[in-house]
């Protein structure tokens, strides 16, 4: 049976939106625990789906995924990342113009503002800040297994690392966290009784 250039669109389009679509999320997440910046994240989610619905035949349709499209976000990263690493750093003239054209109190307040917001999010997110903290290399294990349920198999394909590399990594992920976190575990009452 041919398939018809009107047919086949309609087939990519169904698998986008019913394959790829509901990945959003989980795909913004992974990308701003990357990037730290609401900005880049969603500037990465959408270079992914771009790509995706660019390479949209190499995909096999009711396949994973997520695990698809989780390889192509962590490829965009690691090329912006070298991009970025090779040009020299920029300001843009207009930010400076405009921050230092703004009203003094205006400048305070959102200084506030921002204060508040920080405070807000840090409160009860140790764990967020521990995973944070790690290496780049630990912390992609941990969100792709603990977070996003990955199987070793998968992060591997995904990391284009053997599975021992995956073991490994998370492992020493895992004691990472367990060493920054310990602190915090035993201000909440836990590991009390191994003491006494």
């Amino acid at each position: 049976m041919v398939m018809t250039q009107d047919n086949q669109t309609k087939r990519y389009e169904r698998v986008f939106e019913e394959e790829f679509l509901p990945q959003i999320d989980a795909l913004y997440t992974f990308a701003y625990h990357l990037t730290y910046n609401e900005e880049d994240a969603n500037d990465l989610v959408q270079e992914t789906y771009m790509k995706a619905f660019r390479f949209i035949d190499k995909y096999k349709e009711g396949t994973n995924a997520k695990a698809w499209l989780f390889k192509i976000l962590k490829n965009a990263f690691i090329n912006q990342y070298r991009r970025r690493t090779k040009q020299p750093t920029q300001v843009d003239y207009e930010d400076i113009t405009s921050y230092q054209e703004g009203d003094e109190d205006s400048n305070i307040s959102g200084y506030a503002d921002l204060r508040e917001e920080m405070f807000q999010t840090m409160m009860g997110d140790e764990v967020t800040n521990a995973i944070n903290a790690l290496p780049v290399d630990f912390r992609v294990v941990i969100l792709l297994c603990d977070i996003e349920g990955f199987t070793y198999e998968e992060i591997s394909k995904i990391l284009d690392i053997p599975i021992g590399t995956v073991r490994s990594r998370l492992h020493r992920a895992r004691n990472m966290l367990k060493d920054k976190l310990r602190e915090y575990a035993q201000s909440l009452g836990y590991g009390k009784e191994e003491e006494e």
